[in-house]
């Protein structure tokens, strides 16, 4: 009677606890794929309800409405990029950064011609690109670094077929490729792509994946629950990559191909090691970057879209 009477004391104490979950809608930029990992593995080991939360993880079914569903407070919390949430600011939509998902810019410039070296070897080149502004400031900068101008090259809109175009042979170089999966999807297709970050050729650092929230929920507990359990996840996922791989694509066996799997290894280095963590220089300078290029129409403060969740 009294080891049944203690079963049913724990139960309800658990089942209590399970009551006590709260919620929090988390929108991703767009299908579950491996750039994902680290919110993926914190659910795998239960990071998220260890805090007390119980995360709906979402897929969007437009890239564009993560952070708006947040700004209108539909969602607690959305994945965006970083360049993209410059944007927001700048346009006053009421989002701010209160965590980092991949610290690291993915845009590449990629060629399969092997006697371009460097970004210089571009002159006279077509360059396939998807998004007109932002790719073509960034291909600009890396020309100049080269000592080159932007009418060097000849810019060609690929609409988003960059790898096929690359192959067919329609472009010379593309920039929109992501290091990760793109370059990775060449090799698989037994190409040695030449790849050239943006960032070494005079194109400031940022991150590429960032998590926001709406400016008037950045003290909400929920928050800095959430980033202890990201953390979490990441440190599994970068202590047990393979093992944390497997579990991914049996919990999602139609992302078991080659190329995720490929992306999931070559993604591992990129992930922030503490996404609460923030460097308000990079911020400025990736700020700075954007109003240059006339991207923006002005500076806003690091500190109204980008806050280090204490």
């Amino acid at each position: 009677m009294k080891n049944t009477l203690c079963g049913l004391l724990l139960t309800a104490a658990l089942s209590g606890h399970a009551l006590a979950a709260e919620k929090l809608t988390l929108v991703l930029d767009w299908y579950i794929n491996p750039d994902h990992a680290p919110i993926m593995v914190a659910e795998q080991i239960g990071a998220f309800r260890a805090e007390g939360l119980d995360v709906n993880i979402v897929s969007p079914s437009d890239a564009a409405l993560p952070p708006r569903l947040v700004a209108a407070k539909q969602a607690d919390l959305a994945i965006t990029y970083q360049p993209q949430l410059h944007f927001f600011a700048d346009q006053g939509l009421p989002l701010v950064r209160i965590g980092t998902l991949i610290n690291s810019p993915l845009n590449t410039v990629i060629t399969l011609d092997k006697k371009i070296t460097s970004p210089a070897g571009l002159a006279g080149k077509k360059i396939g690109y998807s998004v007109s502004g932002i790719e073509q400031a960034t291909l600009s900068t890396m020309l100049k670094h080269e000592h080159l101008k932007a009418d060097n090259v000849r810019l060609i809109n690929v609409n988003f077929q960059l790898v096929s175009a690359l192959l067919a042979g329609q472009v010379d170089a593309v920039i929109g490729g992501y290091r990760n999966i793109e370059a990775q999807e060449l090799k698989l297709k037994g190409k040695d792509p030449v790849v050239f970050n943006v960032e070494d050729y005079g194109v400031p650092a940022y991150d590429e994946l960032v998590i926001v929230a709406n400016r008037d929920a950045v003290n909400d507990p929920r928050i800095k629950k959430f980033l202890i359990a990201l953390k979490k996840g990441t440190d599994y996922l970068l202590a047990h990559p393979q093992e944390s791989w497997l579990a991914f694509a049996k919990a999602h066996p139609e992302l078991n191909t080659p190329l995720n799997q490929l992306a999931w290894q070559n993604s591992l280095p990129l992930f922030a090691k503490d996404p609460a963590k923030l460097d308000p220089a990079r911020y400025q300078a990736y700020e700075q970057f954007l109003f240059d290029n006339k991207l923006i129409k002005k500076m806003t403060p690091v500190a109204d879209y980008a806050v280090e969740v204490h």
